[in-house]
C-alpha cells in the first residue's frame, strides 16, 4: 500500500497504521512552556500540540521533551540549523514514525492512532515529493489523488490543473518528472498537496533548489494559502523565510525547544546593533570600545562614502545621545548614527549563543 494521499515523503511508504481512540482525553489549556510556565495567552484551539515529545534512534536523541502549540491561522515557522530535529518532528506528527515517548496531537486528535482520521484534511510536503519519474507532472498529480479516497473523481482533473497552475507549473505539465529540476520537483510536490483544500498545510523546506524568483512566488503563495484560512507549519533554516512570511516561530536547537512565541515577540526580545557610518572608522571603533561597545565589526560602504562600524550594546548602555557626542569630540565624522532593528537572527543568536546554519 502507497503513503496517505495527503503526504508526500521520501523514504517511508508505509501507511500509518492506527483508528481514533475515542477514549483518548483533550489536553487542557494552558502549555508549559520551556521555562517551566504556563502560557494561558496562546489559543486554546492550537492546530498542532505536544506534549513531551521524545524520538530516540539508537540512544541518539533527535527530539527531546518537546511542548509546541501551533495556533490556528497561523503561519508558523519552525527554525533550527540542519540537523535539530525539525524533519523528525514533522515525521512524528504526520504519523510517519513513532514517538519514542510524549503525546502528539494534530486537529485536536491523537497521532499516529488517528492518522486516517486527520491526514486527508492535511496536505505536506516532506523531505522532498515521492514521484514517479517516467510519469509526466500531471500524470503523477493524477495518480496522487486517485489514492486520496476523499477526492472527487467528477473534478480530478480539473483539480490537477488548479494546483498545477498555482505553484507555475502548467507549462511543464507534460514532461516526465525525471527531466524536472530540483525546484520543480519541490513546486510538483507542494502542487500535491494543494489538491484539495486542507485544514493544515506541513511544509519541510519547500524553497529548497528554488532561484530567487521562485523563492518569492511560493512565500505569495504561502501567504495566499493562510489568507484563505489553511494554518502553514513552515520548516526552514532560511531566516530570512521565515521572517518574511511567518507570523509564530519556535527555534529548535540540538533536539530542544528554545523558544517559541510570535516573531514580533521573538525579534523584540533581542537587542538590536548600533550602527556608526563613518569615513574614520578605525577611530570610531577605539572610541566606542572605551565606551563598552563589544562585537566591533567595520564593512565598507561605497555610496555612503565611508564605512559602517557596528556593535553590540552591553547590558547597562551609555546613553546615545552622550555617545554620538563622544564620537563627534574625537573626531569622527559621523554621517549616520543609530540601532539597527534586531533581526529573527539576532534574536537567534541571543537565544542558542551560536551562528546559524544556513548552508546545511
Amino acid at each position: 500500500m502507497g503513503q496517505p494521499p495527503a503526504v508526500a515523503a521520501r523514504g517511508d511508504g508505509r501507511d500509518p497504521v492506527g483508528l481514533v481512540d475515542p477514549a483518548d482525553p483533550v489536553h487542557p489549556a494552558g502549555l508549559v512552556d520551556p521555562a517551566g510556565t504556563v502560557d494561558t495567552a496562546v489559543p486554546v484551539d492550537p492546530v498542532i500540540e505536544t506534549r513531551g515529545l521524545v524520538k530516540r534512534y539508537r540512544g541518539t536523541l533527535a527530539v527531546d521533551g518537546l511542548d509546541l502549540r501551533v495556533p490556528r491561522g497561523s503561519v508558523f515557522g519552525f527554525l533550527g540549523p540542519n540537523g535539530s530535529g525539525k524533519t523528525t518532528t514533522i515525521r512524528m506528527l504526520m504519523g510517519l514514525i513513532t514517538p519514542t515517548a510524549g503525546t502528539a496531537r494534530v486537529l485536536d486528535r491523537p497521532m499516529p492512532r488517528a492518522a486516517r482520521t486527520v491526514l486527508p484534511k492535511v496536505g505536506a510536503l516532506i523531505e522532498g515529493p515521492a514521484l514517479y519519474g517516467f510519469l509526466s507532472g500531471r500524470d503523477n498529480l493524477l495518480r496522487y489523488d486517485a489514492a486520496d479516497p476523499t477526492a472527487d473523481p467528477r473534478t480530478r482533473r480539473a483539480r490537477v490543473g488548479s494546483a498545477l497552475d498555482r505553484v507555475g507549473l502548467t507549462a511543464a505539465a507534460g514532461k516526465k518528472a525525471k527531466a524536472y529540476s530540483l525546484g520543480m520537483k519541490q513546486r510538483l510536490g507542494l502542487a500535491a498537496a494543494l489538491l484539495q483544500p486542507r485544514e493544515l498545510l506541513v511544509l519541510d523546506e519547500p524553497t529548497n533548489g528554488l532561484d530567487p524568483q521562485g523563492m518569492r512566488e511560493i512565500r505569495a503563495l504561502i501567504r495566499e494559502l493562510a489568507a484563505d484560512g489553511s494554518t502553514v507549519f513552515l520548516s526552514s533554516h532560511l531566516l530570512d523565510e521565515i521572517e518574511q512570511v511567518c507570523s509564530h516561530v519556535a527555534v529548535m536547537a540540538r533536539g530542544r525547544l528554545i523558544t517559541q512565541g510570535t516573531v514580533a515577540e521573538l525579534a523584540a526580545g533581542a537587542r538590536g546593533r548600533l550602527a556608526v557610518t563613518t569615513p574614520d572608522p578605525a577611530e570610531a571603533v577605539r572610541v566606542l570600545a572605551a565606551h563598552g561597545v563589544v562585537d566591533l565589526v567595520t564593512a565598507e560602504q561605497r555610496a555612503a562614502g565611508g564605512h559602517q562600524v557596528t556593535g553590540e550594546l552591553p547590558a547597562d548602555p551609555p546613553d546615545l545621545a552622550e555617545l554620538n557626542a563622544a564620537l563627534v569630540a574625537a573626531g569622527v565624522r559621523v554621517r549616520a548614527f543609530g540601532v539597527e532593528r534586531a533581526s529573527l537572527e539576532d534574536a537567534f543568536v541571543a537565544l542558542t549563543g551560536e551562528g546559524f546554519d544556513v548552508a546545511g
